[in-house]
């Protein structure tokens, strides 16, 4: 899920055509569909406001689908599974990569820039922004990690062994507060607060600057099933928040809850 100017932009996972439904950022009203070609499975979708184009990671084909709003299609191989995207001040792509635990840094047309190491410790790391001052935050933890956590981390490039720890929040896995239970994507605002998605505590955390704990943004009691994508409109101050309904192995339903913050 993305804004792009006056639209929105949601995944849906279809196995043939419309898999990108487009609606109107005031009524919500569906507007149209837009079809990815060659894609099997999508993991996570980013959009570029300056060059008016979408990102998706597949992570079964291990690639990025480019999609632009006057209808060209690109696709470029990770040569990783690929999870979180976000697109950094360069408009370049950061793409996160599940299996070897780095970052990577595509241009708009696919080069590959630089591989991006992580601390030993980020492990299974699923989505990363990077900040203005070249700083990335990170977060990673899965079912049976010890670290479940919000990371900032320092340029990798200014290091040979990768990147080092600046800040953190959380540690390990729980309910309470200051824990995380698999926090999967993050949303950063013009001021460097940081928006958190707890998937399987079913809620969404707001961290300073420095990732010190501020308040829960949104409780479980709001939502109906378990959050997994969030997006930020700093404009308008909305907080789109998508939860699926997993069941049988399989994810049957889902929906987007608007916040304002």
């Amino acid at each position: 899920m993305t804004s792009l100017g006056e639209e929105i932009y949601l995944l849906r996972p279809k196995r043939a055509r419309d898999q990108v439904e487009v609606y109107d950022v005031i009524s919500y009203r569906l507007l149209r569909c837009l079809t990815v070609p060659n894609s099997r499975v999508f993991n996570d979708m980013t959009s570029c406001k300056d060059l008016l184009c979408l990102y998706i990671s597949d992570p079964f084909v291990e690639c990025i689908h480019r999609l632009e709003l006057q209808g060209n299609y690109t696709q470029w191989p990770v040569n990783d599974r690929p999870s979180g995207l976000s697109v950094n001040a360069d408009h370049n792509l950061i793409v996160t990569c599940l299996v070897h635990h780095i970052l990577k840094e595509f241009s708009p047309r696919g080069d590959l820039l630089r591989d991006l190491s992580l601390p030993y410790d980020v492990i299974n790391p699923w989505h990363a922004i990077q900040l203005t001052s070249g700083q990335f935050i990170v977060c990673h933890g899965d079912h049976h990690d010890p670290i479940h956590r919000v990371c900032k981390v320092s340029n990798p490039s200014a290091l040979p062994t990768g990147g080092r720890i600046i800040n953190s929040h959380g540690g390990q896995p729980g309910s309470n507060i200051g824990q995380y239970n698999r926090p999967s994507h993050l949303a950063v605002d013009d001021n460097e607060f940081v928006f958190v998605v707890d998937v399987n505590n079913r809620r969404v955390t707001l961290l300073s600057p420095t990732l010190d704990y501020k308040r829960q943004v949104v409780s479980s009691d709001q939502f109906k099933w378990r959050p997994r994508r969030l997006c930020l409109d700093v404009q308008r101050r909305r907080l789109y928040v998508a939860e699926n309904e997993f069941k049988d192995g399989e994810y049957t339903t889902g929906r987007v809850v608007v916040f304002t913050v």
